[in-house]
């Protein structure tokens, strides 16, 4: 008998992973998109572990689970999990899902461009695909209000430097590091190295200073550290960054957040005016582009809006279960 039955459709953003879990979960409780991350949290973590972890996943999967919106503007809604737990916004995900809504008939498709609006914890994002012949192709989003946190913060990095980097937010808060600061080099030094400076940075930086959203206290977390090349992209030439986020997930994509939170800082530093478009590559060569569109407000905070785009590819389906003695297919990791 099959305890567990789940059905997905895995999708990858510039190399980045997202399973789409499409039947099989139980029903999801809660008014508000906040409350349904709560809930599925504290009751159904170990279906995030049977999906994520291994024998099915591993350390750096990355799911999207689509639950009913609670914003009456949505089309859809989601709550994106990984090795550590349920993140708040992710641009890659809102991507591939903005092709999924169009090639799955979710919305109603129109050709040339159609318009996709995802509930996610952070806020309602707005995805844009380009369509022709009915099918989808490139995709980009607005971001939720996003800002720069903290500028120039001084933090000692333990086995590396002490280091200054800023602390900004788009739909997540990262700590923003030059990765010269900490005696690396994107692509030429160990990823495992970049996940230990990256891992350390992050842990240093939530030592040193409070992380509050003005709005939610929820969404009032570091993410994880980005470490860049220290180039804005104001050359014309792509700016190089590696996102290292919840248990040291290292992203193959530039991250869509990650984009949009380095933006922000380059707003606030004077680096970018609005409708300047950036391109940001990965530690894997694939590419994202981003642009500022204009001032956005939250409270105190002066924020902005982003854009960002890029491309998804589907490479699957699959229906998992677990047979009742199959105490390791529930889940496990072995770094």
């Amino acid at each position: 008998m099959e305890a567990i039955s789940i059905e997905v459709v895995d999708m990858h953003t510039g190399g980045e992973p997202l399973r789409i879990i499409t039947r099989g979960y139980p029903p999801i409780e809660g008014a508000t998109i906040l409350d349904k991350r709560r809930y599925v949290r504290e009751n159904l973590d170990g279906l995030r572990k049977f999906l994520m972890f291994e024998p099915r996943g591993h350390m750096d999967m990355y799911g999207a689970l689509l639950v009913e919106p609670s914003d009456p503007q949505a089309d859809l809604a989601v709550l994106f999990m990984h090795n550590e737990g349920y993140s708040t916004m992710c641009g890659h995900a809102i991507i591939a899902l903005g092709r999924y809504a169009v090639e799955r008939r979710l919305v109603d498709v129109r050709e040339g461009e159609t318009v996709v609006r995802i509930e996610c914890p952070c806020g309602l994002v707005t995805a844009h695909v380009a369509v022709k012949n009915g099918r989808a192709g490139e995709v980009w989003f607005s971001s939720v209000p996003a800002f720069l946190l903290k500028r120039d913060l001084e933090v000692e990095v333990p086995g590396f430097a002490r280091v200054t980097c800023d602390v900004a937010y788009g739909g997540a808060f990262y700590a923003l590091v030059e990765a010269r600061e900490l005696g690396l080099e994107i692509g030429v030094s160990p990823v495992a190295d970049i996940i230990r400076a990256a891992t350390s940075l992050t842990a240093s930086v939530n030592r040193e200073t409070p992380i509050l959203h003005p709005d939610h206290a929820d969404l009032g977390f570091l993410y994880g550290a980005i470490l860049t090349d220290g180039g804005t992209g104001a050359d014309g030439r792509p700016t190089r960054n590696v996102c290292v986020f919840a248990e040291g997930q290292v992203d193959r994509s530039p991250t869509g957040s990650g984009v949009t939170a380095r933006l922000a800082q380059q707003h606030a530093r004077g680096q970018v005016k609005p409708g300047e478009r950036r391109v940001f590559e990965s530690i894997t060569g694939s590419r994202f582009w981003g642009e500022v569109e204009g001032a956005a407000t939250l409270k105190d905070h002066k924020a902005v809006t982003v854009r960002v785009g890029g491309k998804a590819h589907f490479y699957g389906e699959a229906r998992f279960w677990l047979e009742e003695d199959d105490d390791l297919g529930r889940g496990f990791l072995v770094r």
